[in-house]
């Protein structure tokens, strides 16, 4: 069988469980090209899913996401896991392709057998995910990786995607990115579960601790809830990566004890079932504006022969 070109769904997923990397990133392939075998291969994968924690890294350029990931392979790797990342790089408007820069970073890990590391192009996609994540994510944990990391394309404020697709998200920062009170405010405070305050040996990594500690004291929290941790963190050079290793296990250990883990991974597979019925109905309506039905009904809304509202229901009829 020549994985590279295969669309033998069993045997790729049969490939991928024994560790092919080529068999993963011939069905991670296959996912971003939206194949008609992706039911397939959802159907195939889905006994072997939900075993892998998911952890999304992100924060803004230059905070050093890609030297943490980096760090935190390394110490998973130690502990005898079997790692998988993705890491998201923004695409080009002009060609939608992707510099691809964070699989350079990780060169350390490029021949490591138990380490598959995917880059991914965001391909315009907002929120700093690229659409297919989900999907690869769960190619991955089918794979038999444990843990499964995401890192965010990471281009500002609004990359809070993550925390649906993740079950510890982890929020970088570090001194000099500006005021990490007024980057808490953009919603980055409600995603996170850990914070890492990375550059920590730089000036002002003191106020930036104080500053995210403060913020956390100001949120309400049940009895029992999870309070952010915040670690600090000299990536570059390793320091504090078994402390954030510490602060996501005990974190995963807080989901599982309270039930949250289970309610996540609900609240995820609404999030994915409902893009998936979406992307049908997209699908749909652009078959009906090959033919002329939605020109009839724009006609006669636009001569006042019915009103849009009418006008969609009866476009909605079609589509059942």
């Amino acid at each position: 069988m020549t994985i590279r070109r295969s669309r033998d769904v069993p045997a790729l997923v049969g490939a991928a469980r024994e560790g092919d990397p080529r068999a993963v990133a011939r069905l991670i392939s296959l996912v971003e090209d939206g194949d008609e075998a992706l039911p397939r291969i959802a159907a195939a994968l889905a006994p072997h899913t939900g075993q892998a924690a998911v952890i999304g890294l992100t924060g803004s350029p230059g905070v050093g996401k890609s030297t943490t990931t980096n760090e935190l392979v390394a110490a998973f790797r130690k502990a005898g896991r079997r790692v998988g990342v993705l890491a998201v790089d923004p695409s080009s408007p002009f060609t939608g392709g992707a510099i691809l820069g964070d699989r350079v970073r990780m060169q350390d890990h490029a021949t490591d057998p138990g380490v598959y590391i995917r880059s991914m192009s965001s391909r315009g996609h907002l929120g700093g995910l690229s659409a297919a994540t989900p999907q690869a994510a769960r190619v991955l944990d089918g794979a038999g990786c444990d843990p499964v990391v995401v890192e965010t394309v990471g281009v500002g404020q609004a990359e809070v995607e993550i925390a649906g697709l993740a079950d510890t998200t982890v929020v970088l920062l570090a001194p000099g990115m500006g005021d990490s009170v007024q980057a808490a405010k953009a919603g980055v405070l409600e995603i996170a579960d850990v914070f890492v305050v990375n550059k920590a040996d730089r000036d002002g990594a003191d106020a930036t601790y104080r500053d995210i500690q403060g913020m956390i004291g100001l949120g309400e929290r049940a009895p029992g809830q999870w309070r952010p941790r915040v670690v600090r963190c000299v990536a570059a050079r390793g320091e504090g990566i078994d402390e954030l290793v510490e602060a996501i296990d005990a974190h995963r250990a807080y989901l599982r004890d309270s039930g949250e883990l289970a309610t996540r991974r609900v609240r995820r597979a609404e999030a994915e079932v409902e893009a998936i019925a979406l992307g049908t109905l997209r699908a749909r309506m652009k078959d009906l504006r090959r033919g002329d039905a939605l020109e009839a009904l724009a006609r006669d809304v636009a001569e006042g022969r019915t009103d849009p509202y009418a006008a969609a229901d009866a476009l909605l009829a079609q589509l059942g």
